[in-house]
Parts: structure tokens; C-alpha cells; sequence
């Protein structure tokens, strides 16, 4: 390798830069950082998770997810109820707040991502969803 142009690392670090800060700008009206966006998201396909389910999908380990977690009750967005069977585990339950907030947070987000992606064709768009998930391991 020659130039850093042609450096994927650099490339890819700043591609997430540029992606975090775009989606910081627009989340920062509702308090909510792109990470607990990201946790909300997958609330909102699944209510009641166990924390270890939503670290696997989010790919963070468990001290990373007891500070989120910790960080989104605080903002009354989630509660932590005990686990029926189990009540050593809790499970991850949304809040009316956060209900009520997610099509604001999406249309939010999805101004993001048209922000990003503004000068990629549909093609391009897709093409490099595929990659990215590929090289971070998400199944699709």
C-alpha cells in the first residue's frame, strides 16, 4: 500500500466517524447517542429481552451493555423487570417514553442515513450494506 487513500482501515474509520457524528447531530435533539439508538431498535422489534440477547445482537460484551442500560433507565427510555422463571436475570422492557419516541427517532435516523449515503446510487447503497455487514459479522 502506498497512500493512505488506499488504506481500508483509515477509510473505514473515517467513514464511521463521518457516520457518528451525522447521527449524533440528529439524535442530540432527543438526547439519545446512535449506541442506544441502536439497543431502542431492537426493543422495538422485540420487547423483553435479556440483556445478554440484546449484547449479542448489539455484538457489545456485558460491561459495555450494563452502562448502556444503566445510562437509558436513567432517561426513563427502558426498565429492568425480573425475569419470571429467574429472578436473579432481568429482562429489558421499553418505557411509554421511548414507545412514543420511536418515529421521531427513526425519521430521525433516516435523515441520517440519506445524509451519509447522499451522493451513492441505490446500487451503492446496497452493495455496501452487504459489505459492511459482511466484515462486521451481521447477519442480515
Amino acid at each position: 500500500m502506498e497512500k493512505i487513500e488506499q488504506c481500508i482501515t483509515f477509510l473505514l474509520g473515517k467513514a464511521y466517524q463521518k457516520s457518528q457524528q451525522v447521527a449524533k447531530q440528529k439524535l442530540n435533539a432527543y438526547q439519545i447517542t446512535p449506541v442506544q439508538y441502536a439497543l431502542l431498535l431492537v426493543l422495538w422489534e422485540k420487547d423483553g429481552l435479556y440483556s445478554a440477547e440484546l449484547g449479542a445482537r448489539l455484538k457489545l460484551d456485558g460491561a459495555t451493555m450494563t452502562g448502556l442500560l444503566d445510562r437509558l433507565v436513567q432517561k426513563d427510555m427502558i426498565e429492568r423487570r425480573p425475569d419470571d422463571t429467574d429472578r436473579r436475570i432481568n429482562t429489558i422492557h421499553l418505557t411509554q417514553k421511548a414507545i412514543s419516541l420511536k418515529t421521531s427517532l427513526n425519521e430521525a435516523m433516516n435523515q441520517a442515513h440519506e445524509e451519509i449515503l447522499l451522493d451513492l446510487s441505490a446500487e451503492e447503497k446496497h452493495v455496501l450494506t452487504k459489505i459492511l455487514a459482511k466484515i462486521g459479522e451481521i447477519e442480515r
